[in-house]
């Protein structure tokens, strides 16, 4: 099938990068996959939305009765927990930027699934439950499109008798936008070597909950976030709370991929999280109706990749625009798509087609994306370097200085190693115990994995691919415990033993089913052994309004 422009992926930067092309290019033939089984079934996301995006694509949205955002933030609270309590930090001691008056609480999901609607009335086809599993090249080694994958093959990899073969879809130009270590983003960085020039990508791991509590205790438009507790000083993460709508609250937290100790389980942590005595009164007599858990790409400024190649560009968290000290990202995601349509608007009207639209990739820096992730550059690596205390404090100094002269007296610092070569072997660190807790307000992965609805047909080909099959019990078993087990928020990886007294014949086992589609093992597995592939389409979690 023959596009002008082709976008994997149906988040805010493919559906606003589609929803631009036809606004300038009304004839432009544009298509959108989706591996979710519907626009918006794999979005995951805090969320509170910088509207900066919204309002330069589809400047009227706040006047639409079928608008998905109408909770604004009113209060802005920012914490530094310990374990039995916490020092708020006042507001004014806060860098402007990291103010969120102005901003809308609400479900990235629902925005997503806004602006599918708002892109099929103007044209755009959008298939989902299609993944895109294979890249397509020319002869000049140019991007052609890509292949979607196969339905209906077996876990032997034969046709079952529901097999549908995969199709080919070839545009001028095909846009990324696949979020945060996207499969075929993954490929493209590394083909055509676009990392070369920049930092290291970094990554954390982020966790959400949606619960419905009593209303006595629901405060619409409150934001809070902390940081410190449960977290050890040299390991970076923190917590939000959003209150939205009449009764619902967003709760997350998230971890920072480059830990060191291999015995850390993120999803421990943000179970003790929730013990809190400041964050456990809101959430008792409530109800959690769903969980997921997604990676977070934290570079930022000097980790973006060059974004353009021949046939096609990056956008969005394939490319890396979260800012990480705002916890956000969706509004730099819908900019970049606008921006990219309109470059390829303007190669698409001068007849040109599988080149690097070079325009795209010069523009970004100079753009409100460059804008926004310049002032807070600094605020990974120091905290990276320093830890929570005196890193963070050195990240706030940073934003401070940029926001009030516009330079930094670290310049610009580079990121450090990748987060999978960060850990420390098993020997020379101490175990972290985590004890069974006894809160109604604790779960455990599989109890979360069942309410993130997360379903794939068991008999297919498993998604999570090991490079070398002997690498996990081999080498990082001995090593590092064998980590995976550990850093997956969805019990997709287990160490079965023959003897368990003894912990003999030790076998790496792997339960595709659960996955949540989070990438984290792609990214901490320490030897890189492992790929996360899509599965079948339409497989995967099934988030109603997260």
């Amino acid at each position: 099938m023959e596009y002008d422009v082709v976008i994997v992926g149906a988040g805010p930067a493919g559906l606003a990068a589609a929803i631009r092309l036809r606004q300038v290019s009304p004839d432009a033939s544009v298509v959108v996959i989706e591996k979710g089984s519907e626009a918006g079934a794999h979005i995951l996301s805090g969320a509170v939305i910088d509207p900066i995006g919204l309002d330069r694509l589809l400047p009227g949205w706040r006047q639409n009765d079928d608008r998905p955002l109408k909770t604004q933030v009113h209060e802005d609270n920012f914490f530094l927990f310990s374990e039995n309590g916490g020092f708020r930090i006042p507001n004014f001691l806060m860098p402007k930027l990291m103010s969120n008056q102005g901003n809308f609480i609400g479900s990235l999901a629902n925005v997503v699934r806004f602006l599918a609607s708002e892109a099929e009335a103007l044209g755009v086809e959008i298939y989902p439950g299609v993944a895109g599993s294979e890249l397509l090249y020319g002869d000049k080694g140019e991007v052609l499109g890509v292949a979607t994958g196969d339905m209906g093959v077996g876990r032997d990899g034969k046709p079952k008798d529901r097999f549908t073969r995969g199709i080919e879809l070839h545009g001028k130009y095909t846009l990324f936008a696949e979020g945060a270590r996207g499969s075929l983003s993954k490929q493209v960085i590394a083909k055509y070597d676009l990392a070369k020039d920049s930092e290291p990508q970094k990554f954390g791991i982020g966790f959400k909950e949606l619960w419905r509590i009593k209303k006595e205790k629901h405060k619409a438009g409150l934001v809070q976030h902390s940081f410190g507790w449960p977290l050890a000083a040299d390991t970076g993460g923190g917590s939000f709370i959003y209150h939205f709508d009449e009764d619902l609250v967003s709760l997350g937290f998230v971890v920072h991929l480059n830990y060191s100790n291999p015995t850390l389980s993120p999803f421990d942590e943000f179970q003790r999280f929730k013990t809190h005595p400041l964050i456990a009164p809101t959430l008792e007599d409530g109800q959690c109706s769903c969980y997921g858990a997604r990676a977070l790409t934290e570079g930022g400024w000097q980790s973006v990749p060059k974004l353009v190649f021949p046939g096609g560009a990056l956008i969005g968290c394939a490319a890396g625009f979260m800012n990480v000290p705002r916890i956000k990202g969706s509004h730099n995601a819908m900019l970049s798509g606008i921006l990219a349509a309109e470059h390829v608007a303007k190669a698409l009207a001068e007849s040109r087609a599988h080149d690097e639209v070079s325009a795209y990739d010069a523009a970004w820096r100079a753009s409100d994306i460059g804008r926004d992730l310049k002032p807070v550059r600094n605020v990974k690596p120091l905290w990276s370097k320093y830890g929570t205390y005196l890193g963070a404090s050195l990240g706030g100094l940073d934003m401070w200085t940029n926001e009030l002269f516009g330079l930094s007296f670290f310049g610009t610092l580079k990121q450090g190693k990748p987060d999978h070569a960060c850990l420390t072997p098993l020997s020379e660190v101490t175990p972290i115990a985590y004890p069974k807790l006894s809160s109604k307000l604790v779960f455990d992965k599989l109890s979360s994995v069942f309410v993130s609805n997360t379903n794939h047909e068991e008999d297919q080909p498993v998604h999570l691919r090991l490079a070398d099959p002997n690498v996990p019990v081999r080498d990082n078993l001995p090593r590092y415990g064998e980590p995976a087990p550990l850093n997956c928020p969805a019990a997709v990886y287990e160490v079965v033993y023959g003897d368990e007294a003894t912990k003999s014949d030790p076998r790496f086992v792997i339960n595709a089913q659960n996955c949540v589609h989070c990438k984290t093992c792609d990214i901490k597995d320490p030897a890189q052994n492992i790929t996360w592939v899509p599965p079948e389409g339409g497989g995967g979690p099934n988030y109603p309004n997260m």
